[in-house]
């Protein structure tokens, strides 16, 4: 149980979500979107999330909505993981959040929820970062539909009292051939020590990670070497590894240098994988 109360609403709409935590927030409550509740559960047991107004989002239609057409797939940021992994309406995601957890977290963690988390591995968002997708966002001036590249930056840049709506992505990246790597140290569960996730367009090869730095990331100088041809394969490897981030996750999970040795192994593999199709 949290160890403190709190007032729950669940609004119809995103203009009623929107204003009622502008009222909440004006009426000087701790206002919280709600979307799947595991992280304010988990933090708010140990102290370290705290709100007296939870506002759950699942009663907003297009939250949860899943529309594919022959140009593009748009998916509800209040999808759970095992939704997405059941009905696969992007095959690279599916794979990326198969092993998020384990069964029955996944039924509660949404991907808004995943990819807005407060934790450093933020999984969802890879094939996101590697397929140009865009984010639907809402705030108080409206909802806004921008590049990921323009609204994630470490995070996804929002604005107090904003939340991500829907994804949008192309089918032309969605059935491009792609590759999903989790190394664990030694369990099948819990957090990873790195996910690498991997997408083949017009025969260059995109590569985004998580796990690896405080924060998950497209790795575009990586991709620029691992994609030049008049390297050996073992080259290529080397000298990526090159333009890994300064800052290296340090922890129980893993040290630095056995992250970046793990790196290293995953992305002969992944270059070995997509090098066939």
């Amino acid at each position: 149980m949290l160890p403190y109360d709190f007032e729950y609403f669940k609004p119809a709409s995103v203009q009623e979500a929107i204003s009622l935590y502008q009222t909440l927030k004006f009426a000087g409550k701790t206002p919280k979107y709600f979307s799947g509740g595991t992280e304010i559960i988990t933090l708010g047991r140990i102290n370290l999330v705290f709100t007296d107004a939870v506002i759950d989002l699942k009663g907003i239609p297009e939250y949860t909505e899943v529309n594919t057409s022959t140009e593009q797939t748009l998916l509800g940021a209040g999808l759970s993981l095992v939704q997405l992994e059941e009905s696969n309406p992007f095959p690279l995601l599916s794979k990326t959040v198969r092993e998020i957890a384990d069964h029955t977290a996944r039924t509660k963690i949404t991907l808004g929820g995943n990819i807005c988390a407060e934790i450093y591995y933020r999984e969802a968002v890879l094939p996101f970062l590697l397929a140009d997708s865009v984010m639907v966002i809402a705030n108080i001036d409206g909802i806004k539909v921008s590049p990921i590249h323009q609204v994630f930056q470490e995070n996804l840049l929002l604005h107090e009292g904003g939340f991500l709506l829907q994804t949008i992505t192309k089918q032309s990246f969605i059935e491009a051939p792609h590759i999903s790597i989790k190394r664990r140290r030694q369990w099948n569960t819990g957090y990873p020590l790195i996910t690498v996730a991997a997408l083949k367009v017009d025969r260059y090869i995109r590569v985004a990670i998580s796990g690896l730095a405080p924060y998950p990331f497209r790795a575009f100088e990586m991709e620029k070497v691992l994609n030049n041809q008049q390297l050996t394969m073992e080259e290529k490897v080397n000298e990526a590894i090159e333009y890994v981030p300064s800052t290296i996750l340090n922890d129980t999970e893993g040290s630095s240098a056995y992250r970046i040795f793990v790196l290293r192994n995953t992305l002969f593999d992944i270059l070995e994988e997509l090098g066939k199709e």
